[in-house]
């Protein structure tokens, strides 16, 4: 069941009315508690989302406070962060804070960094705001399923001194593997999904909506945060007629600048913030489309202007958003280590415990690899330990036909180089999209201790092996 219908055109503009279009279609906001009061409640449980339109009924989900998403959090940089999960579902889980710089035992990793919350248990999350920026919370027990079904919610840490825009929208991108029925399929984990692409769904929401039209006004400037909530789906975002600039990435300021190809490419966990002036004239219509995998493109949604112009020229207030305090590597000392990620259908097969080693492993249901070990059981043995203070670069190489978002815990780097070539921008990112066969390198320093996942996000590819931990040891501290 394809609920989105495909298209032959990427770039579409037509008028029309603009009476049905949805105002701003952003996830219900939960105010921040005060720091010295209560926490914010965050309860997982199974309940029904309007995933489809009318007339299709309820489709049976799992969700924070009763939505999907979950409440959207907003906070100032700075701010003290309290959230009490607690644990309505039939099993354990927890809320891993993605992309923010907290502390280990707040990081949300069961048998890593806590225990998972139980049936009817809570657990407190308590950490400071560093940095401003577009993060996003859910759950790393069994998370191919439980952020499949519905699990998420965002988090916007909000700059003290922030860009100028007209409205602050944050999309939420998911897809869902729907029946004919409207409901969501129980093959979750299946071998299939994991040794190919992971999880792809047929039904495509924004906010947990599949809307028709979303209301814009001619004029106006638009500062728009894009998240990828899917298990495994990569978008790649044409904006038709309009232009977005890039300003951010996974919550991190970036050089200003048009996104390569006028695509907004952002795969599974990531995060881009763009600024987009509303330049058409009011009753048009510019349908935004999904054209990342060829042959299979589709109209997301439609941005409606309304009757009315707010201004008749593009603004020229600044995009560039301030700096986060973020530790620069440094690159005369960094140690370098290589990172190869094997496995999956039509990958090579040569790498760090050799062709037995992994063959081995996947007699035993292991598919990926990261340096030719699989993640096996609750517990791992680092694959790297990195002295704390010290500077690292991630040769990582991609030996798959399959792409990769590849996340780092606890952390934020560089992206410094792609197949050799150096990378255009400054880029600070959390979760870096490889390519098959694409060799990546990321520079860091290693500043805050603990034992931190590094794996895959496309969920199915995590939970079949690919995903390790960077140990950062506290006690060789060396500067």
């Amino acid at each position: 069941m394809i609920l989105h219908r495909p298209i032959s055109r990427r770039h579409v503009l037509r008028t029309g009315a603009a009476l049905t279009a949805l105002s701003a279609l952003s996830p219900a906001r939960m105010a921040m508690a005060d720091p010295t009061g209560d926490p914010f409640v965050l309860r997982a449980a199974s309940g029904q989302a309007a995933l489809r339109p009318s007339p299709y009924g309820p489709t049976n989900v799992w969700s924070y406070n009763g939505s999907v998403p979950g409440p959207e959090i907003r906070v100032r940089q700075g701010d003290r962060v309290l959230v009490l999960a607690q644990n309505g579902l039939d099993e354990g889980t927890t809320i891993h804070w993605h992309g923010i710089r907290t502390p280990n035992a707040m990081d949300g990793v069961p048998f890593l960094t806590q225990d998972p919350i139980p049936v009817d248990g809570d657990f407190l999350y308590e950490f400071d705001a560093l940095d401003a920026g577009t993060f996003w919370y859910h759950p790393h027990q069994r998370s191919s399923e439980q952020v499949g079904r519905g699990l998420y919610g965002p988090l916007i840490v909000e700059e003290v001194d922030p860009i100028r825009v007209d409205r602050d929208l944050t999309w939420m991108l998911d897809d869902w593997r729907m029946t004919r029925a409207g409901q969501l399929s129980d093959d979750f984990d299946n071998r299939h999904d994991a040794m190919h692409g992971g999880r792809i769904g047929n039904s495509v929401t924004i906010n947990g909506q599949i809307p028709e039209r979303i209301a814009v006004q001619s004029g106006e400037r638009i500062r728009l945060r894009l998240i990828n909530a899917a298990n495994a789906r990569i978008f790649g975002l044409d904006f038709g007629d309009f232009e977005p600039v890039v300003v951010a990435l996974d919550g991190q300021p970036v050089t200003p600048h048009a996104p390569d190809g006028d695509i907004v490419v952002i795969g599974p966990a990531m995060r881009v913030d763009l600024v987009i002036d509303m330049t058409g004239k009011p009753g048009e219509v510019v349908t935004v489309t999904d054209a990342f995998y060829e042959g299979l493109e589709y109209r997301l949604v439609d941005l409606a202007y309304g009757p009315d112009k707010l201004r008749d020229s593009v603004p020229d207030w600044p995009m560039d958003l301030p700096p986060n305090p973020l530790a620069e590597p440094d690159m005369a000392s960094a140690a370098r280590h290589q990172i190869v990620f094997n496995g999956g259908m039509m990958g090579q097969m040569m790498m760090g415990g050799g062709m037995g080693s992994m063959m081995g492993q996947m007699r035993e249901g292991n598919m990926w690899f990261i340096n030719g070990e699989a993640a096996t059981g609750h517990m791992m043995d680092p694959l790297l330990v990195l002295p704390l203070g010290t500077s690292h670069v991630f040769e990582m190489d991609n030996r798959t036909a399959w792409h990769h978002p590849i996340h780092f815990h606890g952390h934020s780097f560089r992206v410094i180089a792609r197949n050799g070539q150096p990378t255009r921008y400054r880029e600070w990112q959390d979760t870096v999209l490889m390519a098959p066969e694409e060799r990546v390198e990321i520079a860091f320093a290693a500043d805050n201790p603990g034992d931190w996942m590094f794996h895959c996000h496309i969920l199915e590819h995590q939970a079949a092996g690919m995903m390790g931990v960077i140990r950062v040891e506290p006690g060789t501290t060396k500067t």
